[in-house]
């Protein structure tokens, strides 16, 4: 399908679009940034659409999933740090309990635990930690986008073994003296 048989075919389904978005957000400002982003969506991976298949229902698809990865996202991050001498955060519905963890496992130990890790796994997992998105560091690392996942995957799998290991060691120690 030619570029402006696409985009012709989008502009025709706009409306319906928009509509949708609405019925989603139920916000007429949120509703346009969904109909956005579902538009950058469609555009980008326009090459994936087959034409002999329904392109309402395949743009319904895009803006449904990008709603829902937008909502969980907003999940994650719906932390508030409020400014006080200590510092404390605040979950929406919290679910958090204080264990003391972080007097056990200084952050000169944690740090020593990654450098000890494999230079395979360790710069992915470092590079994860900076920001970088799994497809980025595969790129930067000319390795393939599965390797790296599995790296970084071990990589977390091995400094939790090592953690808990270190607990375990820390808490015997405090029960013998």
């Amino acid at each position: 399908m030619s570029e402006t048989e696409f985009t012709y075919k989008f502009n025709t389904l706009s409306h319906y679009l928009r509509s949708f978005a609405y019925k989603l957000t139920r916000d007429s400002h949120l509703a346009e940034d969904l109909f956005q982003d579902t538009a950058l969506r469609a555009f980008n991976n326009q090459d994936k659409f087959v034409k002999s298949t329904n392109m309402k229902a395949w743009l319904s698809t895009i803006m449904k999933n990008t709603f829902i990865n937008n909502f969980r996202r907003k999940q994650r991050w719906s932390k508030v740090i409020i400014q006080t001498d200590e510092n404390y955060l605040m979950e929406n519905e919290s679910k958090a309990v204080w264990n003391k963890g972080e007097e056990k496992v200084s952050g000169e130990a944690l740090e020593q635990l990654v450098n000890d890790l494999d230079e395979g796994m360790r710069v992915p997992f470092l590079m994860m930690l900076q920001g970088f998105k799994y497809h980025e560091i595969a790129d930067r690392m000319e390795l393939p986008l599965g390797t790296i996942k599995s790296r970084i995957f071990m990589a977390r799998r091995q400094l939790k073994e090592q953690i808990k290991k270190l607990y375990r060691e820390s808490a015997s120690t405090e029960m013998a003296a």
